[in-house]
């Protein structure tokens, strides 16, 4: 019983140490601290992150899977650098799959608990805005942006969807809130933030009413807001690149 014990409590520090080490590594990862292309050794991570080289080479892995790691052939990770084109097609894939998930939703039937879920989301999201164009409360906005994007993939009541919507967001740049505006108070996406809610409510509206290919066609054209926020970094205000977290991995 002792040894079952002792074996169960260092499996569950593992399982600790392993999650601390994707969260911290992804973290160093997204905020330009490891940029891309920087090759990862599992020695030195795991001296830094004072843990085993185990949880750090689990970590490794997991990022990989997440896109923000490349394998090399002889063995080993490094720091991915994403092409500009390669964020446009992460963020078109996050809307046809979003947009796939809300026309089950609609010609399926939606729950009804679910729903008013998500309205209610909806309803916490308008509390956000204050009386003036720009006058939004970001770090609410954006938190409950992420639970309104979770509920919309759920609503079909397709695991398999939900799963795969999730993937897709994953990576930082097809996130429901990437290139979101923060406290740099960007006033041209803050602006955009109130249409993008109009779109929230259309979207709902239209899976209520078992409208699919209404559906289908504004959720894919929401998820193109972070496209057009990222047209406006490289194009408009290319300073923002190095102000921005992850930006830095992104290259034209």
């Amino acid at each position: 019983m002792q040894k079952d014990n002792k074996a169960s409590a260092k499996q569950g520090d593992a399982a600790t140490h392993g999650r601390r080490a994707v969260i911290e590594l992804r973290e160093k990862i997204i905020s330009g601290h490891l940029a891309g292309g920087t090759r990862l050794f599992e020695v030195s991570l795991a001296a830094e992150l004072d843990i085993s080289r185990t949880p750090v080479r689990e970590a490794l892995s997991r990022l990989a899977e997440e896109g923000l790691l490349d394998r090399l052939p002889s063995g080993g990770f490094t720091v991915r650098r994403f092409g500009y084109d390669d964020v446009i097609d992460a963020i078109e894939l996050r809307g046809v799959l979003e947009g796939t998930a809300a026309r089950l939703a609609a010609e399926r039937g939606a729950n009804a608990e679910a729903l008013s879920e998500i309205w209610g989301t909806i309803y916490k999201l308008d509390q956000c805005f204050g009386p003036y164009v720009d006058d939004v409360e970001f770090d609410a906005y954006a938190d409950l942006n992420e639970i309104f994007h979770r509920q919309l993939a759920a609503l079909c009541g397709s695991e398999v969807m939900r799963r795969e919507v999730e993937r897709a967001s994953a990576l930082p740049f097809a996130s429901p809130s990437a290139f979101l505006p923060n406290r740099l108070d960007i006033a041209a996406f803050r602006r955009s933030l109130r249409s993008a809610q109009e779109q929230h409510r259309a979207l709902v509206e239209a899976i209520a009413a078992r409208e699919g290919a209404r559906a289908e066609a504004m959720a894919r054209e929401h998820a193109r807001t972070a496209r057009r926020n990222l047209d406006y970094i490289f194009k408009e205000d290319p300073e923002l690149i190095n102000k921005i977290p992850g930006m830095g991995l992104i290259h034209r």
